[in-house]
């Protein structure tokens, strides 16, 4: 009997879920720049961060982890980014290990707080998605090459779990025939 209950509210579940006919997205944190972390890139690799941003895709509820030593990391606007200008940050951090959390959709701009570094290359741009968003066109004066800005080759940045109504009225039909 026990067992008939966990069928039924598995169901049950299955069916909201359809009901709502929506998806159900994991929330991902990205270690940006993965293996090399928050730095000044070397001088053939300038491109660093854009690159490893566009073979990522960014939803709202993901964050971003920034590793670095003996710098920091700034949030900035967009005209601060692209003119690598420090003075007037959203945010400021220097702990060492940061975690930015993506709480609205839209494009983030970072870059370091030391001038020559993000002269350098050492600046991100994202793009964040929010549910069912596609990407936009670059803002105005965007290098089509910078991060973010196109679809990377990764589908998705999380789990992504869908399910129809079809298919909730298929285990539905399933467990009833379970329990005769």
């Amino acid at each position: 009997m026990e067992h008939s209950w966990c069928l039924i509210f598995c169901s049950c579940f299955l069916i909201v879920a359809a009901a709502m006919n929506g998806t159900v997205e994991a929330s991902k944190q990205y270690s940006v720049g993965d293996h090399i972390g928050w730095q000044q890139p070397s001088s053939n690799d300038t491109d660093v961060y854009i690159q490893w941003a566009t073979s990522k895709r960014f939803h709202v509820g993901d964050s971003l982890s920034f590793e670095y030593r003996n710098d920091s990391v700034l949030m900035v606007d967009k005209w601060d980014y692209y003119h690598c200008n420090s003075n007037n940050p959203i945010y400021s951090f220097n702990d060492g290990n940061t975690v930015i959390n993506l709480d609205r959709p839209g494009f983030f701009y970072f870059t370091s707080g030391v001038l020559d570094h993000c002269k350098n290359g050492q600046k991100l741009m994202i793009q964040v998605m929010g549910l069912h968003q596609r990407a936009e066109p670059p803002p105005a004066g965007a290098n089509p090459r910078e991060v973010g800005l196109a679809p990377g080759p990764h589908p998705s940045s999380g789990i992504v779990v869908k399910t129809t109504l079809t298919s909730g009225i298929l285990a539905l039909t399933v467990t009833v025939a379970a329990l005769k």
